[in-house]
């Protein structure tokens, strides 16, 4: 699969992500966690996008604050999505897990 393709599908998924975060955002009561995961990915996606679009292969990973440093190395205006990418990384795992287990998964 070429670079293209493949910073094509990342941009095609985050913009399924962000459609469902839309959608989900009639529903009451609000459910913030789920909406707040799928802007996350959308963002994860977003970030791995733009690095494969510079040839190089995103880690494996969900913190958007790592990413976002590497997508820095080329433009440094990226920082202005640094508030939004920490706000966001908590939420790709707040949905996973209750939250007695996803207090032990976090580092101290």
């Amino acid at each position: 699969m070429s670079l293209e393709a493949i910073v094509q599908e990342l941009i095609d998924l985050a913009n399924s992500d962000i459609s469902t975060a839309r959608f989900i955002m009639q529903m009451r009561p609000l459910p913030l966690e789920i909406i707040g995961f799928h802007c996350q990915q959308a963002m994860e996606k977003l970030l791995k996008a733009y690095l494969v679009f510079h040839d190089r292969e995103p880690e494996k990973t969900h913190e958007l604050p790592a990413l976002l440093k590497k997508c820095m190395a080329f433009d440094p205006d990226f920082v202005k999505l640094s508030d939004a990418c920490s706000d966001l990384t908590d939420y790709a795992a707040k949905t996973r897990y209750p939250h007695c287990i996803y207090l032990e998964l976090v580092p101290k």
